[in-house]
Formats: C-alpha cells, sequence, structure tokens
C-alpha cells in the first residue's frame, strides 16, 4: 500500500512538472508593428454607425458653401435616442456624428463661433445635439465617435495661419465636454471655393503641412487617450480608399506612415496597405446605406437592398477591416424608416449566418504546436476564448491546423482570426475537406489579422484541413465554422431591350416565382427556370423561396411597357444624338441630357418602327447619385408620320424632385409610330432635360 502511494505520488509528481515544464514555454516573440490598447479595443468593435446630421441636411446638399445661415437648421423632431435604440438593436457598437462638417456649421454651441446651433430656432438656440446623443449612447451602451471636418468653408481665416487656432479650440471643446469619446473623424477633403467670411474665393492648402497633425494630434492624445484617430493616413486608422463599405482580399493593417498623409492622391493603396508598413494602421470601411452621406428625399427609393448590404458586411468585416454603416438622418431628425427597415434585416441575416458555431470545442490536430505546450495546442483555437491561440515553434511558418467530427457536419461559411496582439503573419492559407478518402480545396485567401471570412457552397464533411503560411510563426486565435441559411431577398426583375425579362438573386439555392396577372406570387405560381419574352408589357411580381418552400421573401415587382428593340432616337432639340439612345436602352443606371444651357422648351423625338396602340407613357429621371435635368412640366406628342402631331397629355410631375421613381402619364388610346417628349419646366435649381428611360403603355 505504501509504495503503491509513493508510486501514485511520483506519478502525480511527473505530470505537475510536466506541466509546469509546458506551461513554461515561452509565447511567440511580436512580429512587425503592434496594435496600441485603444486599436485593439477599436477592432473588436467591428460593426458601428456613421450618422451624417448637419445644415447640409436642410439645404439638400452634400458639401455646403458656408454662406448657410444658423436659421435654417430646425428639425421637427430630432431624437438621439431613436438612433441608439435602432444601432443597439442592429448590434452596432458605437455611433460617430458629423459635429462639423465643410460648411463649418457646428452642431454644438461652441464658444469660437456665431455659426453653430446656438444661433438655430431649434430648441430655441438652446440645443447641442452632441450632449443628446452622449446621453443616448451611455443610456444605450454605445461607444461615441465624432467627426470634425478640418476644412472650412465659413471660416474667415481658413487657409491662414489663425485658422488652425480655431480648428483646435473647437477640437478641445468636442474631447473635453461629452466624456469618452472612442474615434476622432479627420476628412481628407480640404480646400477649395467657399464663402470664407464673404470673401467667396477659391483657396488652396498644403495637405502634408497646413494641419501640422504631429501637434493636432498630440491634443486628441491629451484628451482622449483610447481614441482612435481616422484619416486617410491614420494614424489610429485609416481609410479604405473608397465610399462603398470594402477592402481588398489581401489587406494589411499596416502602412508606411511615412509615404501615406490626408488627402493623397494615390489612395488606391490603402485598400491593401503595405505588407511592409512600418505602423500598425489598420482600414476603416465607411459606405452609406443610400447614394449620399446626407439626406435628400429623392434617394428615399434608394435605399441599399439586403444583398447589397450583406455583401459590404463579408467585404468589410471579412476582410480585416471595421464596418462603419452610415444613416443619412432625415430633416426630421430621425433614422428614416426604410434605412431602419434594411438595417434590421442585415442584423437578422447576420445573426443567423452566425449563429452556431460547428467547430467549437471539437477535436483539432495541429502538424506543429509550439514545445508541445498545452498552452499553444490547436485546440486553442478552438475554445472561443478570446485570450487564447494555436502557435507554430520559432521558425515554423508553414503549418496544418485539422479540425474533425464524429459525423458528416454540413457548413458554408469559414472565418479565421489571428492573435494580432502579437502582430500581422499570415501571407496565404488553404482550406479543404475529407471527401472519398482524399483532401479536396475547396477555398483559400491571402492575408487573415483580425478577421477573414470566406463564403462556400455548402460542404458536407467529416474532416477540414487549413494549411497555412506565414511570415513569421503562427499565432492563430481562433477558427470557427457555420452554416448560414439561404438568404432569402427581393428578385432583382430586368429586361433587355428585345423584351426579355431576367429574374435573379444573390443565393443560388433559393428558387424564384412569379406572375404577371398581377397577384401575388407564391410557391404554386409559375418557376423562373431562364429569361423570358414580354414585348407587349405587363407587371412582373416575383418572390424567392427556400428549398423547402416554407419561407419566401417580400414581394418585388415592377411594370414594363412595349419592348424596345427597334426603336430609334431621331431628333434630340440639344445634346448628343448619338448617346440619346441611352434613353431608351432599358438601363436605368446610363440616362441622356441636352444640353444644359439650352433654353426651354427642349424635346426628344423617337421613331417606334411601327405603328403602335398606346395609353399612356412612361418617364424615369437621371437614376444617378449626382442627379440633374428632372423635368418638372412637360408636353407629349404622337404622330403617324412624323410630320403632324397631335398632343396627347401635357402636365407637371407632382413631387418629383423628392420622388424620382417612374412617372406614368395615361391618355385615350390612340395609334402612332412617332412619340415627342417636351420638358417645358425643370425642377428649380437643374438644368437641361434628363432621361434614364422613356417608354410606352401598351
Amino acid at each position: 500500500m505504501k509504495k503503491a502511494s509513493q508510486l501514485i505520488f511520483l506519478l502525480l509528481s511527473l505530470l505537475f512538472l510536466a506541466k509546469c515544464s509546458s506551461d513554461s514555454v515561452p509565447p511567440p516573440a511580436p512580429f512587425g508593428p503592434l496594435p496600441s490598447e485603444g486599436q485593439l479595443a477599436w477592432h473588436e468593435l467591428e460593426f458601428y454607425a456613421f450618422a451624417h446630421f448637419n445644415m447640409n441636411t436642410f439645404t439638400n446638399m452634400e458639401w455646403g458653401f458656408g454662406s448657410e445661415k444658423p436659421s435654417q437648421f430646425n428639425p421637427t423632431a430630432l431624437d438621439t435616442r431613436q438612433w441608439a435604440r435602432i444601432c443597439k438593436a442592429a448590434g452596432m457598437k458605437g455611433i460617430i456624428i458629423t459635429a462639423k462638417h465643410h460648411d463649418g456649421f457646428a452642431l454644438w454651441p461652441s464658444a469660437y463661433t456665431e455659426h453653430s446651433v446656438k444661433n438655430s430656432p431649434w430648441k430655441n438656440g438652446q440645443g447641442d445635439v452632441l450632449k443628446d446623443l452622449a446621453e443616448a449612447c451611455q443610456e444605450y451602451g454605445l461607444k461615441m465617435g465624432v467627426y470634425l471636418s478640418p476644412w472650412d468653408r465659413n471660416h474667415a481665416d481658413y487657409g491662414k495661419p489663425g485658422y488652425l487656432t480655431y480648428f483646435r479650440q473647437q477640437l478641445r471643446e468636442l474631447l473635453t465636454n461629452y466624456g469618452d469619446i472612442f474615434e476622432v473623424w479627420f476628412d481628407g477633403a480640404n480646400g477649395g471655393d467657399g464663402y470664407y467670411g464673404g470673401a467667396n474665393e477659391k483657396r488652396k492648402i498644403d495637405n502634408k503641412t497646413y494641419y501640422d497633425w504631429e501637434n493636432t494630434i498630440k491634443i486628441v492624445e491629451e484628451l482622449q487617450p483610447n481614441a482612435v484617430i481616422f484619416s486617410d493616413a491614420g494614424p489610429g486608422v485609416r481609410w479604405v480608399g473608397n465610399e462603398e463599405g470594402w477592402a481588398n482580399e489581401t489587406n494589411w493593417s499596416l502602412l508606411r506612415k511615412a509615404d501615406v498623409y490626408a488627402g493623397m492622391p494615390d489612395y488606391k493603396q490603402l485598400r491593401s496597405g503595405h505588407e511592409d508598413g512600418t505602423h500598425w494602421i489598420p482600414a476603416e470601411c465607411d459606405v452609406s446605406i443610400r447614394p449620399g452621406w446626407y439626406y435628400h428625399p429623392y434617394e428615399d427609393h434608394k435605399v441599399k437592398s439586403l444583398s447589397q448590404l450583406v455583401d459590404i458586411y463579408y467585404h468589410s468585416l471579412g476582410r480585416n477591416a471595421s464596418f462603419l454603416l452610415n444613416f443619412p438622418i432625415d430633416d426630421r431628425g430621425l433614422i428614416h424608416e426604410k434605412d431602419s427597415q434594411q438595417l434590421m434585416k442585415l442584423a437578422a441575416t447576420i445573426r443567423a449566418d452566425f449563429s452556431t458555431d460547428l467547430a467549437l470545442d471539437h477535436k483539432a490536430i495541429a502538424s506543429n504546436s509550439r514545445g508541445n505546450s498545452s498552452t499553444y495546442a490547436a485546440s486553442k483555437a478552438l475554445d472561443g476564448d478570446e485570450t487564447t491561440y494555436w502557435a507554430t515553434d520559432d521558425g515554423v511558418t508553414e503549418a496544418s491546423l485539422e479540425i474533425e467530427w464524429d459525423k458528416a457536419t454540413t457548413f458554408n461559411r469559414f472565418l479565421m482570426k489571428e492573435f494580432i496582439p502579437l502582430g500581422q503573419r499570415i501571407t496565404s492559407f488553404q482550406l479543404s475537406i475529407w471527401e472519398n478518402d482524399a483532401w479536396k480545396k475547396i477555398g483559400e485567401g491571402t492575408t487573415v489579422g483580425y478577421q477573414r471570412i470566406l463564403r462556400l457552397p455548402d460542404q458536407e464533411t467529416t474532416k477540414i484541413k487549413i494549411d497555412i503560411a506565414a511570415k513569421a510563426p503562427i499565432t492563430v486565435k481562433s477558427v470557427e465554422l457555420y452554416n448560414a441559411p439561404i438568404l432569402l431577398d427581393e428578385p432583382s426583375i430586368s429586361r433587355d431591350q428585345a423584351g426579355r425579362v431576367q429574374l435573379s438573386v444573390d443565393d443560388p439555392k433559393s428558387s424564384i416565382y412569379y406572375t404577371l396577372d398581377g397577384s401575388t406570387p407564391s410557391s404554386n405560381s409559375t418557376a423562373y427556370t431562364a429569361p423570358f419574352a414580354l414585348t407587349l408589357g405587363g407587371k412582373v411580381r416575383a418572390i424567392s423561396v427556400d428549398p423547402k418552400g416554407q419561407q419566401h421573401s417580400d414581394v418585388s415587382s415592377r411594370r414594363f411597357g412595349y419592348a424596345k428593340a427597334d426603336w430609334k432616337v431621331v431628333a434630340v432639340s440639344s445634346g448628343d444624338l448619338e448617346k440619346a439612345a441611352e434613353s431608351i436602352d432599358e438601363n436605368t443606371a446610363s440616362w441622356w441630357h441636352s444640353d444644359k444651357e439650352a433654353a426651354l422648351p427642349q424635346e426628344i423625338t423617337i421613331d417606334l418602327a411601327k405603328a403602335l396602340n398606346m395609353s399612356g407613357f412612361t418617364y424615369l429621371p437621371t437614376q444617378s447619385r449626382w442627379v440633374d435635368g428632372f423635368i418638372q412640366s412637360f408636353a407629349f406628342y404622337t404622330s403617324l408620320d412624323g410630320k403632324n402631331w397631335t398632343a396627347r397629355a401635357k402636365g407637371e410631375f407632382s413631387n418629383i424632385f423628392n420622388n424620382p421613381i417612374e412617372q406614368r402619364i395615361e391618355f385615350p388610346t390612340v395609334r402612332a409610330r412617332y412619340i415627342k417628349l417636351q420638358a417645358i419646366g425643370i425642377v428649380e435649381g437643374m438644368h437641361g432635360m434628363g432621361i434614364a428611360e422613356l417608354g410606352i403603355l401598351p
């Protein structure tokens, strides 16, 4: 018995010593530039909101000139708690507010300018949007950030040394009076024409030197040491080089700091960063939920679709960047209902996509684990613990990780994270599944960094393998696998000039059903299998349906007139006659525009190739982001011979500026071969006659 006890004691001692020896294995040495504590906290936020709300909201501008009056700022129902409530419900972690945009109007009662809310009718000049938002963020557990434009088209001293004092005084106000700030956003737009205190002139500055960024940044570091600073060049986080919400598939969190600066012309390199970067300056993907950053009522029908928003999510957060989604706060002072509706669809989709981690705590085998230590074992990549990671031995920069299941498992999302406190190392990886007693490659990528996500077709297997190459010993914080449900978004409906209708959805697993009689489609309706002819016009309504036929999307709908295959524009009063063909090309993204300075009326004449019975016409105004040429009042004529014309309709397109959707004008049925649309009046402030599409009602 005594010998048995001694043996047990010896075995326990050996196990204890082995554990001590294992736990004493040192971690990999840091490699390359490293993130600061504030940057690490920023990475964890992942998804947060931009709120563009300022003077531009009330002048219908994107960039105000600076001559606006404080009296123009007057929201009727401003509620920052509504913003915070919606963002919180969507899983967003913070809100960045445009405290001052290029027009110079301050959303807080700044002591250094009269161009602020203190001289507006809102709350009789006693309001403070920043204070309201800070309280709302605190109530809903959100972080708050501030956007402060370095360019000020209102201030008389902009471009002169004295303006820098003013700019820094306002920066101190923002960083002192509203609690903790997680991000300070400096726009790269600098210098140009402006009001400038009444000078009404163009002023240029040297982007590299004028703001003395080194000393301006010290103010942020002094007052908000945990905040990250955004600009083209950081130093906290960088612009991703586009306003569409995506990073390149290869995306380093590093930049050669000496080579970049705010307003730099070669900004596209920011999409990938620099593999040999000297500083940790990760990418932030900023994108608006609408075409514009500020609210314009004519964009109420242009809110991004669910599939567009989901793509942005995977092309930003899935590519080692953050996702900053902008809401153009409307002139009531609220996130618009259509914006909120799409945001909630996105939130529900993402929650469903990542609801159950199929790799969590499953069997993991690595080709190499640091010192054979349990501290850095393969299992640490699957334990759901943000503080642990799998690591390889010094000198081992290529290794593989296998994950096994007891039974066949289906997945279509792959997520991997590096342990970035020690640096970004991975240069490439390959994902394979075990199929027919062999490894089959199903995906690959380059950089990982904070996070890399692959969207894949459904894969069924009992094990997977990840082959990784890196610039230093590998450190992987997590590998996660998910089986995302089908994405049920409204089908897209389009038609070409020949009259062939095409229906499409992003997820190939869903089926599409449609009707042509105006009824609501269901899984019992006609199944879409290929483009179909609709040359004489009609209304197409469609839904996407899951494979089991149990769930379906909202209904999409589009009405078409006669097909335009043989139509020809034969005359325009001004502008490019050849380009005028884009007004009948069935492409809503293209348009024709008459000469902007030509006197009204302006007109376009079309030969339909043969006489048709018609009961009206349709007019779609320009659908580009920078709209122009909306026809306000019109006259519409028909002719059998192109010489003798009869007026069939005269009037105006009511509220077309705020609602620039397809306009439908009906009249008693006539037969004609030629049609002519005449623009008698154009929306105030616009120029020329613009047409995205002109059509005929059968």
